[in-house]
C-alpha cells in the first residue's frame, strides 16, 4: 500500500539574511508540514526571530526562497497575510481598548466580513477565558490574560498557519502550562503552528518536529525522539565542576573509559550508552580519587539539552535557570 507523503505547507530553500557582513540566517532549508507544530529551538541571537520575519515578509532575504502554500512570499504579500497569523514575543495589546475592542480592531485590520465579526469575537472571548472581562480595558489585565488575548487576536481571520514567536516568554509556570494547552487545541483544530522557543521542555512537550538553530544555521532537525537518538541509547553522564577541572574530567573519561565527552563551560556530558550503573559507579570512584572539584554528578536519559550540547558545545539549559524544573514540578502537582 502506497503511503501518501504529507505536503509541506511552508518551503524554505537556501535562505540567507545578512545585516552588513553578518549573516543572521545562513543558508537555511526547512519544510514545515500541514497541521504540525514545528519548533525552532535556539538561544537568543540564534536567528529564530529573523527567520520568522522573513517568512512574514517583514524582512527581505539576501538570498533564497520562501513559499507558503506554493506562493512566493515576496510576490504574494496580501494573499499570505490572510493565510498566516502572528503572535510576537512581546505582549502588544492595546491597553486603552477593551478586550472586545482589541478583537474588533484586528477583525477590521484583516478585513473580516462584518456579519461574521460579532460571532468571531464571542468565540475568541470564550476560547481565551475572557468573556467575563470583555468590557474591561486590556491594560488592566495580568500578563497571562494579555497573552491569551494576544493569542486569540492573532487568530481572528482564521489563518491556516499560526506563528508564535516565544509565546510563553515572561509567563509564570502556571500560565505557561495553560498556554501549552491552548496551543495543542489549535493544532487539534487543524492549524499549522510554527513555534520559536528557547525553553527545552516547551519544545519537547509541544512539537511534532524541531529544528535546532545556532548562529543562523540549522544544526539538526527531526522529531524530539529522533534528535535524542543522536545521543544514543541509555543514560547520559553529567558532571558539574569548575571550568579547569571540567576539561580534565573529560580527558580522563576518554583516556580511562574510552568515552567521548563534551564540555560546555563547567559542565561535562558523556553518553554511557547501555553500560549504566556499573560504569557510573566506576567513574564516580575515579573522580573521587582524582581530587577534582565536583559540584554535582548524576545520570539521566537523553534530553534536548544534551543534543544541543553535542551539536553546539553549549547548553540551552543555563539560559532558562530553574524554570524547567519548576515547570515539571507544577505539572506533576496539577495531575494529582
Amino acid at each position: 500500500m502506497k503511503v501518501e507523503k504529507m505536503r509541506d505547507i511552508v518551503e524554505i530553500k537556501g535562505l540567507v539574511k545578512k545585516f552588513g557582513e553578518k549573516a543572521a540566517v545562513d543558508g537555511i532549508d526547512l519544510g514545515i508540514r500541514e497541521n504540525e507544530i514545528f519548533g525552532i529551538l535556539g538561544p537568543n541571537g540564534a536567528g529564530k526571530t529573523t527567520t520568522i520575519n522573513l517568512i512574514l515578509g517583514i524582512l527581505k532575504p539576501t538570498a533564497g526562497t520562501i513559499k507558503v502554500l506554493g506562493l512566493e512570499v515576496l510576490r504574494h504579500e496580501e494573499e499570505i497575510k490572510n493565510i498566516i497569523g502572528f503572535m510576537t514575543q512581546e505582549t502588544l495589546v492595546e491597553g486603552d481598548l477593551t478586550a472586545k475592542q482589541n478583537l474588533e480592531l484586528f477583525c477590521n485590520l484583516y478585513h473580516v466580513d462584518k456579519s461574521e465579526i460579532p460571532k468571531r469575537i464571542d468565540e475568541a472571548l470564550i476560547e481565551s477565558g475572557l468573556s467575563n472581562v470583555s468590557d474591561q480595558k486590556a491594560g488592566s489585565f495580568s500578563g497571562g490574560m494579555q497573552r491569551r488575548l494576544a493569542l486569540v487576536r492573532s487568530m481572528m481571520h482564521n489563518p491556516k498557519i499560526l506563528i508564535l514567536d516565544e509565546p510563553t516568554t515572561g509567563l509564570d509556570v502556571q500560565n505557561r502550562i495553560e498556554m501549552w494547552s491552548r496551543i495543542k487545541k489549535l493544532k487539534e483544530k487543524g492549524v499549522t503552528i510554527i513555534l520559536t522557543t528557547q525553553y527545552l521542555e516547551e519544545a519537547d512537550e509541544l512539537c511534532n518536529r524541531i529544528a535546532i538553530i545556532d548562529q543562523g544555521k540549522i544544526k539538526a532537525q527531526g522529531t524530539p525522539s529522533e534528535l535524542k537518538a543522536m545521543i544514543g541509547k541509555g543514560n547520559v553522564l553529567e558532571v558539574v565542576s569548575n571550568t579547569q577541572d571540567a576539561r580534565k574530567i573529560a580527558d580522563m573519561l576518554e583516556s580511562k573509559f574510552k568515552i567521548k565527552a563534551t564540555v560546555a563551560g563547567e559542565k561535562v556530558n558523556a553518553p554511557l550508552l547501555d553500560k549504566g550503573v556499573k560504569l557510573f559507579n566506576q567513574i564516580v570512584g575515579e573522580i573521587s580519587k582524582s581530587g577534582y572539584e565536583v559540584f554535582s554528578i548524576g545520570m539521566h536519559l537523553p534530553t534536548l539539552d544534551d543534543v544541543f550540547i553535542k551539536l553546539t558545545g553549549s547548553s540551552l539549559r543555563d539560559s532558562i535557570g530553574e524554570n524547567t524544573s519548576n515547570i515539571t514540578r507544577a505539572r506533576m502537582m496539577s495531575r494529582r
